[in-house]
């Protein structure tokens, strides 16, 4: 299935925000557990990109998860609001902007080094990540001088959706739901996740809680 997915690629549109995927799970199935990642000083934009790098793919790994799925529409991006005001108005700004915006974030190979006995691959990236990235970019001249995007929009370290959320109870959250693999024994499952938790969250900034919401074990013992 990965094989013929990666065979794909070169069929599909070049602007796709990620790549394919394919999970081992029963779209039918609740999770088998359910985390909230909190935290009253990073934002959640910070919490979320955090969760997608640190304990989404050690969860992935484990044997009998099928899928670790993120919800909270808070995945950081850079907005930028053009200001059709600082422009004339015979003119789109957003037809100005758009060839230097993809100009500037190509990521393709930059090429390699071949020595007598070694060789190196260059591993440059220059996509914009963050606002101040993009703060310098000369997206047209007039009169012989340069125009900078900050000259003719506002730009923001935003999210990409500002209309998506999540909570717990009252409090804004990031939210991690694990679903087994068909047939994966759920206590199993749970308990291989909750001997890897303490580890992950070491990895953390210590101003992240995770705390669990929902556990479909069921409880033995005294609570």
């Amino acid at each position: 299935m990965q094989q013929s997915i990666n065979a794909s690629g070169t069929y599909l549109p070049a602007d796709l925000p990620a790549p394919p995927i394919y999970s081992k799970t029963n779209p039918a199935d609740t999770p088998i557990l359910t985390l909230a990642l909190t935290s009253t000083e990073l934002p959640l934009s910070k919490v979320e990109d955090l969760a997608d790098t640190r304990l989404a793919p050690k969860m992935s790994q484990l044997p009998g998860v099928g899928l670790v799925s993120i919800s909270g529409g808070q995945k950081p991006a850079v907005r930028i609001q053009a200001n059709p005001r600082r422009w004339p108005p015979t003119v789109s700004i957003l037809r100005i902007c758009a060839p230097p915006f993809v100009a500037a974030n190509v990521n393709q190979a930059k090429g390699n080094f071949d020595g007598a006995h070694q060789a190196y691959q260059i591993g440059a990236n220059d996509q914009l990540l963050s606002s101040s990235d993009y703060a310098p970019l000369i997206i047209a001249y007039k009169n012989g001088a340069p125009i900078k995007l900050t000259d003719v929009a506002a730009i923001l370290d935003d999210t990409e959706n500002v209309r998506q959320a999540a909570w717990m109870n009252e409090t804004p959250a990031v939210i991690l739901n694990i679903q087994r693999q068909p047939g994966a024994n759920i206590i199993s499952v749970v308990d291989r996740i909750k001997q890897l938790l303490p580890q992950l969250t070491s990895s953390l900034p210590s101003s992240i809680h995770v705390t669990i919401l929902t556990d479909r074990t069921p409880p033995f013992g005294p609570p």
